[in-house]
């Protein structure tokens, strides 16, 4: 059974993330991802970026991802430096 350490590895190895939490069960997963990559994209190309970082394991392991996507500024726990707070 895959784990939500796991999935998070997953998503670091293809997508480029300055904050990533994820949390679940062996089957459904929720995730906030925070990555530059996101700017200028929908929600649901955003959504579609983390689901090609996944890759085959979207369809093989991860039976549901629940996914919250933000820019970096659009990220709450970031503080006004820059870094996250």
């Amino acid at each position: 059974m895959v784990t939500a350490e796991d999935v998070k590895t997953y998503i670091e190895q293809g997508l480029p993330c300055e904050h990533l939490e994820l949390v679940g069960d062996g089957q459904h997963f929720q995730a906030l991802i925070v990555s530059s990559e996101f700017r200028g994209k929908s929600r649901v190309q955003r959504h579609q970026r983390v689901y090609q970082a996944l890759g085959e394991r979207m369809r093989e392991e991860v039976h549901a991802l629940s996914m919250q996507t933000l820019t970096p500024e659009e990220w709450p726990g970031n503080t006004a430096d820059g870094h996250p707070g």
